[in-house]
């Protein structure tokens, strides 16, 4: 599973289309939910050697009869070089499909979330030939849903509500209300918001926290992230189980030979460890022929 915030942040709106519609309710806008949606390439590279990709490029179809183009880029930092290329982005996408586009930067940090949404001026100090608006979703602007009810109304906007809101005081009550919905919730709906959010939390300190709530909260769901959850608990009882045989016989546990069992994440190992301990004369003996 890729832990990725950034591939989080984007991919989203490819599980959830209409996510769209909420969130642009959220900052004043009125976009319409969409009747259709289709994923395009998100590679604009050109002829030339010069390789230019989108994270995510959707178009919407609205029941109003008209269509437009989303495009969505998942902004880690403040990168000068961006506004050029989402410009670019912008009047190739209008040329390649006679749609008018639209652009979402979706952030973790409010300083880069801020800073994406300052309006952008091409053209020489005395005409402004051309400005870019980019609209921005963050923790600057993103509802921080800390209840099962709110968090009930809206799954795809609670889900990035807590990935834009990973670094948030709150983010515990966020993550609770999350797998508190989710307890009720069908598991084809359920498992992609668990590993979206997992994805999401990256290497934050709100990933351990998921992680827990995941395996209390949700055990029963068969998701990779709570499937990987289980083998992490059965290997950690597995190293358990050694350690504990070799202390009833009282024999002596280095701190290396405790760390490299407990730091044993194979089951198969740790089963012919725990059958040598009976038997060993010292600790260092289960790790015989290995």
């Amino acid at each position: 599973m890729v832990s990725s915030p950034h591939e989080a942040m984007h991919r989203i709106f490819q599980e959830y289309p209409d996510l769209f519609s909420g969130v642009s309710e959220v900052l004043g806008l009125g976009f319409p939910p969409p009747t259709s949606v289709t994923a395009l390439p998100t590679d604009l590279t050109e002829s030339r050697p010069l390789e230019r990709r989108l994270d995510t490029l959707l178009r919407l179809d609205t029941e109003d009869g008209g269509s437009f183009l989303l495009a969505i880029e998942a902004q880690g930092k403040k990168d000068p070089d961006k506004p050029a290329s989402w410009a670019y982005y912008a009047s190739y996408l209008l040329t390649k499909y006679r749609l008018q586009p639209m652009l979402l930067v979706v952030c973790q940090d409010r300083a880069t979330a801020e800073w994406a949404a300052r309006p952008v001026r091409f053209g020489p100090p005395q005409w402004t030939l051309l400005t870019l608006r980019p609209l921005v979703a963050g923790p600057h602007n993103m509802p921080v849903i800390t209840t099962p009810t709110e968090a009930r109304k809206d799954l795809a906007l609670t889900t990035l509500s807590a990935i834009t809101h990973v670094t948030h005081p709150d983010i515990g009550a966020i993550l609770k209300s999350v797998t508190t919905v989710l307890q009720d919730t069908d598991p084809v709906l359920a498992n992609p918001i668990i590993e979206l959010i997992a994805q999401g939390m990256g290497k934050h300190p709100a990933a351990e926290l998921w992680r827990k709530l995941v395996a209390v909260d949700l055990s029963f769901y068969k998701s990779p992230l709570s499937e990987e959850l289980r083998e992490e608990g059965q290997t950690q009882r597995a190293a358990e189980d050694v350690l504990v045989v070799l202390e009833m016989r009282g024999i002596d546990v280095p701190d290396v030979v405790r760390e490299r069992i407990t730091g044993c994440g194979d089951l198969e190992t740790l089963s012919r460890w725990l059958r040598r301990a009976v038997t060993a004369s010292t600790a260092e003996e289960v790790f015989t022929d290995e």
